[in-house]
């Protein structure tokens, strides 16, 4: 029976040394001896592991007692579908992911055959569970992939993919496993939360998830948010009152009383910005002025809330935003400038209204702004998830953030 040198277990996944990496050689040689065991089942005794697990789970034996024998049933499927023996070290990687932990296993590897083993043990309970990867080709390519291993084993796998169909969609997320990108998953998410009826929903739930390259999702692009925006509001001619009266204004730059500046010494400014944490605060002087231009007498009246937020993006926008410096003019168009690369931002907006804040306090023709009406990050989305697992090819030098 042909094995892996285990000393390459320090290429592929690198958990730390000592008891745990012995427990799981321990566990992959015995997943071993049950092989020949499943050499003996015909196809259809093997497929029919899988109705025989999902009734050993109904009767109330744990998941955790079915990891060995179902590990045992993907590798004899994907001899059969694949002519392909997972190795013990790929069997360590799988049960790895399975306790919700991150597996370092470089492209070339065996990532997407690792994979379909815990994809296919936490798939038992009934549960659709997701396996989330980094393009639209990947999340198309691995499930047909891995199909014949699937089909052995009686489960059904499917991906999601961008502009897809609503009726698509849903029969994705009926099958056992679903492939797809993060934003995929999250927008899906946000739908089914403005879902108005339970037809409308397309997830199932989140109880396991498999994130491939890990390292770029949920650190690179964690706290990207996710938003799905509505239909514009009318707030042109507010924006360009605000910008004219906040040009008026005199704003203070404040550094805080760890630099030696009280908010009570500043007694001849309307408002006051700070520089490094990109706020603003109306002084009671600048209040009054505003009061007083726009005809209002209590800005702070419960029906004036979006005003309040006018006025604030009018000032950031006055004070904490410079021409040519955080954005430039270009064909009447306001373009943010990358603080990092220095590169034009195309098709990027700031959001909130600060974008149209900024585009009357240049006198450039406002763009209405969409209003958001879901949002979430990429960290807030996966935190959803009941048991999560990451592979990737860079687990130790991100250890610290991970």
């Amino acid at each position: 029976m042909p094995t892996t040198d285990l000393g390459s277990f320090e290429r592929v996944l690198r958990l730390g040394e000592g008891r745990r990496l012995k427990r799981l050689r321990n566990q992959a040689a015995y997943i071993a001896t049950l092989e020949p065991d499943f050499e003996t089942l015909t196809d259809a005794e093997l497929a029919g592991k899988t109705a025989e697990f999902r009734q050993r789970l109904e009767n109330g034996q744990p998941l955790e007692e079915l990891v060995f024998e179902a590990y045992a049933a993907v590798r004899e499927a994907a001899k059969r579908g694949l002519g392909q023996r997972p190795f013990d070290v790929q069997i360590m990687g799988a049960i790895v992911l399975h306790e919700g932990d991150i597996a370092e296993m470089k492209t070339g590897e065996g990532k997407t055959l690792t994979a379909t083993m815990p994809l296919y043990l936490n798939s038992l309970p009934g549960q659709n569970v997701h396996l989330v990867t980094v393009n639209d080709y990947l999340a198309r390519r691995d499930p047909e992939w891995m199909r014949p291993v699937y089909e052995k084993l009686g489960v059904r796998a499917s991906f999601i993919r961008n502009m897809m169909p609503f009726a698509e969609r849903r029969e994705a997320y009926a099958a056992d496993i679903t492939y797809g990108t993060n934003s995929e998953f999250g927008f899906d998410y946000l739908r089914d939360n403005m879902a108005v009826t339970l037809e409308g929903i397309v997830q199932g739930g989140h109880s396991y998830a498999i994130v491939d390259e890990v390292d770029s999702i949920l650190i690179d692009e964690a706290r990207t948010p996710l938003i799905i925006s509505g239909e514009p509001e009318t707030a042109a001619k507010t924006y360009y009152d605000f910008a004219r009266v906040v040009k008026q204004l005199r704003g203070v730059e404040f550094k805080g009383p760890t630099r030696g500046q009280r908010l009570e010494d500043i007694i001849d400014g309307d408002y006051i910005y700070d520089e490094k944490h990109k706020t603003v605060s109306p002084l009671e002087p600048g209040i009054e002025k505003v009061e007083r231009a726009l005809g209002i007498d209590n800005l702070y009246d419960p029906r004036n809330v979006q005003l309040v937020n006018h006025l604030t993006q009018s000032m950031r926008a006055q004070s904490l935003y410079q021409r040519d410096v955080d954005y430039v003019i270009q064909n009447g168009e306001v373009k943010i400038v990358d603080e990092f690369t220095g590169r034009i931002m195309e098709g990027r907006r700031w959001s909130e209204g600060l974008h149209q804040a900024i585009e009357a306090k240049e006198g450039v023709r406002i763009r209405e702004e969409n209003v958001t009406l879901a949002t979430i990050t990429l960290q807030n989305y996966f935190r959803l998830y009941e048991k999560l697992a990451g592979m990737t090819g860079t687990a130790k030098t991100e250890e610290k953030e991970f």
